[in-house]
């Protein structure tokens, strides 16, 4: 049903974004695969690469520890957001999941585009995580409004960076167990989410390395465009 070389394509590229800006996995991942696949099936191949690139980004595990002992609010809320939205959805994505992810990555890329930058109280955590989670539970998506929450309390730029890995290890956690308890973790999915691992942390590898001599402002201005353009086509087909 999946062609090889087209996951390992994606992958490759969603790890290379991840790379060199810390986010964009789970995002492009599920933008390109849910052109090809049903939602369930994009998000049962991202969860063994978004786990082993999350736990690569947020190396070393002191640093980890330390930022998970200040946003545990917000990490608590994504698995309790994934639960309930799981239960509002009717299961992972429901019926009109394909639509959400659309809206979801239309907006964050039109977001991206007006580089909106608000400051969030950090008291909010729990909230965006419950959020977090729900559109987790509805897309698979792990970006709104965790990163923009992140991005706005005023955290250093490798700090943001190992924050946003720690988010994302812990949604791809609550995503898995959540897919798990519906029955859509079919032994051929896990194996090719277990063959797009390679290109995935190859893709991180090359962007980690290119971070300081790419121009990343006009990376996201393509990558927040690309995603705008994704996020209305899924929309508009489903």
């Amino acid at each position: 049903m999946f062609d090889s070389a087209l996951i390992a394509f994606v992958f490759f590229l969603a790890g290379f974004s991840k790379g060199l800006i810390g986010l964009g996995l789970p995002t492009i991942a599920m933008a390109l695969l849910s052109l090809l696949a049903s939602p369930v099936e994009a998000a049962a191949l991202l969860l063994l690469p978004s786990f082993v690139t999350n736990l690569v980004q947020i190396a070393p595990a002191r640093e980890a520890w330390r930022l998970a002992r200040r946003l545990w609010p917000m990490l608590a809320g994504v698995v309790l957001g994934t639960a309930l939205g799981g239960l509002l959805w009717g299961g992972f994505g429901g019926r009109y999941g394909a639509v959400v992810l659309g809206l979801a990555l239309a907006a964050y890329g039109a977001l991206g585009l007006l580089a909106w930058r608000p400051a969030w109280p950090e008291r909010w955590g729990g909230l965006v995580g419950t959020a977090t989670g729900a559109l987790t539970a509805a897309t698979g998506v792990f970006v709104i409004p965790a990163v923009p929450w992140l991005q706005g309390i005023g955290l250093a730029r490798d700090a943001l960076v190992r924050a946003l890995g720690l988010a994302f290890l812990v949604s791809t956690l609550a995503l898995g167990a959540l897919l798990g308890g519906a029955g859509a973790l079919e032994p051929r999915l896990l194996l090719a989410s277990a063959l797009a691992l390679l290109p995935a942390l190859a893709g991180q590898a090359l962007g980690a390395r290119l971070r300081g001599r790419l121009s990343e402002a006009m990376f996201k201005r393509v990558f927040f465009a690309g995603l705008l353009a994704l996020g209305a086509a899924i929309a508009l087909r489903g």
